[in-house]
């Protein structure tokens, strides 16, 4: 996979089995909804691809994630209001939050559930059919469970996407990136409900 930089960090390694990233404070990605400001100024690592069926999976590690709001994850950004994301962003000593932001059209959304904070590691599998998205997450990287599916306006043509990690607030850690693998959809075609007819 052939990475190029948005937002080059300051701080990073890269190799072919691993890479890093150390955030800056300040840093993140969100647009207007509900807290009414925008932010986009976190690095973000991606490949291109207008391959319409695959998933892409990659193992992340935060061990070092030690203040409100710090996070790393899977990224696809297409501009500055049309993305998604999806991380573990750390909250306090005692949970932290497993989540995805979908942005379309410049309004982010903010799905999460609550996880232990010694949770430490987590990997991502990010899913594409056609125009429509499905994330998931393991603690294990073989068992794998849904997040979210969503479908992205800008989303139908030449895609990128990726990595990222941010600060949001007043704090800096070094996020790990390993176990990347890019192959054939693993998010299976609906066998429920037909489509409705045109």
């Amino acid at each position: 996979m052939n990475f190029t930089w948005i937002r080059e960090p300051k701080q990073f390694t890269l190799s072919d089995e691993r890479i890093t990233i150390t955030t800056e404070p300040h840093t993140d990605l969100w647009q207007r909804t509900y807290y009414h400001f925008r932010n986009d100024n976190a690095p973000v690592l991606q490949t291109e691809t207008d391959e319409q069926y695959f998933s892409f999976t990659v193992r992340t590690d935060f061990s070092e994630s030690h203040h409100r709001f710090d996070q790393c994850g899977i990224v696809m950004y297409l501009d500055s209001e049309n993305w998604l994301k999806a991380s573990v962003e750390y909250e306090n000593e005692h949970f932290q939050h497993l989540g995805s932001v979908v942005t379309n059209h410049g309004y982010s959304d903010w799905a999460t559930t609550a996880i232990p904070a010694d949770v430490k590691s987590m990997w991502y599998r990010f899913s594409r059919r056609q125009d429509d998205y499905c994330i998931e997450c393991s603690q294990d990287g073989e068992t794998f469970t849904q997040m979210r599916i969503c479908h992205m306006w800008e989303g139908a043509g030449k895609i990128r996407f990726g990595i990222y990690a941010c600060s949001p607030e007043d704090s800096s850690f070094t996020a790990e990136f390993t176990r990347f693998a890019l192959g054939p959809c693993m998010w299976q075609a609906h066998d429920g409900q037909k489509p409705d007819q045109a």
